[in-house]
């Protein structure tokens, strides 16, 4: 049985490892804080107090309160100041219980039971129980359901409630990571009436909403009621959406917010001569993407896909775009902190005349193509576009950077065009990363690639107990991604974003940006 929550401030939890339960196979270790972030011995104590603004380079007037439609930063820090969620991963990188106070599997792995927290109450009044719980994850299944988690919760066969404190989930098949999906920023434990969740915003996270003004401006206030003692240190949160670095940057020196993410690497040096602000850069699973669609001409051809990847100049792109925050990208979505990452895979360099050769198998002397890039994807990817199309047109590759605008660019343009800039934040699994963006008919499948023997290893993988047998299935997939897939992978890159030194904090998590997005309940203010 894995066990819950560590009350104090750092909670450097040394929970027993998850090969103790089929839960642990699969666990990685997360990328730690790199370079400027401050030494963990420097440990300071919380402050409550104060009202914190954040600026974040997302934010669209499309968005909704349902947990189901988060899609940027702007709703997933919001989201976790509102909710929530089953599990949790802790600033170290261990899976902890959040509401679950613990769970189990069977033997193989195909049913999960899951006890919860006493006394935790929602901001209605509601005390949670397993009846939130069922109808909260039930709302991300079902043929009408627009989630992102639709495919990763494909594999639940049934979920109920045992009593008013415990969830039994039966899966199709053993699945050794599952608890680790229960933390994802869209499955969110609402309180639910008549089998459906209440999807306004009411939560059971330590902020209560006061405000939302989509796509510009987002508040709440502490909850008074709030079951952990040591976190939600604000009097209120706010998120502002500014989506031009500038203006985030220029926000931040003036003292208008408190905290910015995605800072302008090729700036950085600036702030960091500004004493009254902190650098962080925390290394993860964070990588960029370029996602052509295989089903489309030219990009159904592997050989114009081959060429596409070997006319990327990556160290070019990890020195100038990145000014070395982030390691190089293999064209497949594993980090090299994971641990069935397959390091001896051989790495894919820039060679405009091997992108030639390929072209001339497919059966073409040039090539001109349309690639879709936005600030919203990632900060410099309309600058990263035009790097590329200077470096493939050695290799007889035309690319036309089409900037797109920042406002509704996951609605109107990622998986809407055909080739098109993307980000993808921290999967802490290897299952979960592929089965969200490479399984056939996945709902984020931004390359629209089926390829049959990756998805024979996918579901093999996913309930292989056998550790070493494991690894050799995901070296074998990462392989095919790399050499069959329809993604680039370029880099990996750094959180990077600055802070007031009026922003207290401790170890930062790296699983997901801003602290795995529980800034506004693990960070404070220290001139209250």
């Amino acid at each position: 049985m894995v066990k819950g929550y560590d009350f104090s401030p750092l909670s450097a939890v040394n929970r027993r490892r998850f090969l103790q339960s089929a839960a642990a196979i699969g666990a990685i270790g997360i990328g730690s804080a790199s370079g400027i972030l401050p030494s963990l011995a420097e440990v300071t104590t919380p402050k409550k107090g104060g009202h914190f603004k954040i600026g974040v380079g997302s934010g669209s007037t499309s968005d909704t309160l349902d947990p189901a439609t988060y899609y940027e930063t702007f709703m997933y820090i919001f989201g976790h100041s509102l909710h929530g969620y089953l599990t949790e991963m802790s600033p170290d990188g261990n899976l902890v219980g959040e509401l679950a106070e613990s769970w189990e599997p069977s033997k193989d792995a195909r049913t999960w039971t899951f006890k919860l927290r006493n006394g935790v109450e929602f901001h209605n009044g509601k005390s949670l129980d397993a009846d939130d719980v069922v109808a909260s994850i039930n709302h991300h299944r079902g043929d009408q359901t627009k989630s992102g988690m639709k495919n990763p919760l494909k594999t639940v066969q049934d979920i109920r409630s045992d009593g008013p404190a415990t969830v039994v989930i039966s899966l199709t098949a053993g699945n050794v990571d599952f608890p680790y999906l229960m933390e994802h920023y869209q499955l969110a434990i609402m309180p639910a009436k008549d089998g459906k969740p209440d999807i306004s915003g009411v939560g059971c996270g330590g902020y209560v909403l006061d405000g939302i003004d989509f796509g510009v401006k987002a508040t709440a206030k502490r909850f008074a009621n709030y079951w952990k003692p040591d976190s939600a240190w604000l009097d209120s949160f706010e998120v502002l959406a500014i989506r031009d670095v500038t203006a985030r940057t220029n926000a931040l020196t003036t003292g208008q917010i408190h905290a910015m993410d995605r800072c302008d690497l090729k700036t950085l040096n600036l702030l960091k001569r500004n004493k009254g602000l902190e650098i962080t850069s925390v290394g993860g699973t964070q990588h960029y993407s370029l996602g052509m669609f295989v089903d489309a001409a030219p990009f159904d051809n592997v050989d114009v896909r081959l060429a596409l990847k070997y006319a990327m100049n990556r160290q070019q792109l990890l020195d100038t775009l990145l000014n070395g925050y982030g390691q190089l990208g293999n064209d497949h979505p594993i980090a090299s902190s994971n641990r069935f990452f397959a390091k001896n895979l051989p790495k894919r360099e820039y060679d405009p005349e091997k992108a030639k050769f390929h072209l001339k198998k497919a059966g073409l002397s040039d090539l001109k193509v349309q690639y879709y890039a936005s600030d919203a994807a990632y900060t410099g990817a309309v600058d990263a576009g035009v790097l590329y199309q200077q470096d493939a047109a050695k290799a007889g590759i035309t690319i036309d950077v089409v900037r797109a605008p920042a406002d509704g660019y996951y609605d109107n343009v990622w998986m809407k065009k055909p080739f098109t800039a993307n980000y993808w934040g921290g999967r802490p699994t290897a299952d979960w990363t592929f089965s969200t963006a490479y399984e056939a008919g996945a709902d984020w499948n931004e390359s629209h690639w089926k390829n049959p023997r990756f998805n024979e290893l996918l579901i093999a993988a996913r309930s292989e107990l056998d550790d070493a047998k494991r690894l050799d299935m995901y070296i074998e997939m990462q392989s095919l991604c790399r050499d069959d897939g329809g993604t680039i992978i370029p880099v990996f890159a750094n959180y990077v974003n600055a802070l007031s030194t009026k922003v207290g904090h401790n170890k930062i998590g790296s699983n997901w940006d801003l602290d795995s997005f529980r800034c506004a309940e693990r960070w404070w203010l220290t001139d209250v």
